[in-house]
């Protein structure tokens, strides 16, 4: 279900709020997000929200054609008042 964590300065910025972002499976629904996340890291989810990302169109120089980028689905996982998820410290 989890693919990887996000890194970046948003994601950074929702940690001082107890949310988490992660890269998901496409296939992935709310439920198996909260289930996947509460036994990974053992934690209790209080709200899972969803992004489906498209991806980007890139141009070729070469031959004047265009690649894509992957969609991407992320998940924004908020965890109870009090607990964290040790992936993140250092």
């Amino acid at each position: 279900m989890i693919m990887r964590p996000v890194v970046s300065e948003k994601s950074y910025k929702l940690m001082e709020k107890n949310t988490y972002v992660f890269v998901v499976n496409p296939s992935a629904n709310r439920v198996e997000i909260r289930d996947a996340v509460a036994n990974l890291f053992g934690v209790r989810v209080t709200k899972v929200r969803v992004l489906n990302r498209k991806g980007k169109l890139r141009r070729n120089r070469k031959a004047m054609t265009f690649g894509k980028k992957p969609d991407t689905k992320r998940a924004m996982v908020t965890v109870a008042e009090g607990e964290h998820i040790d992936l993140f410290e250092s």
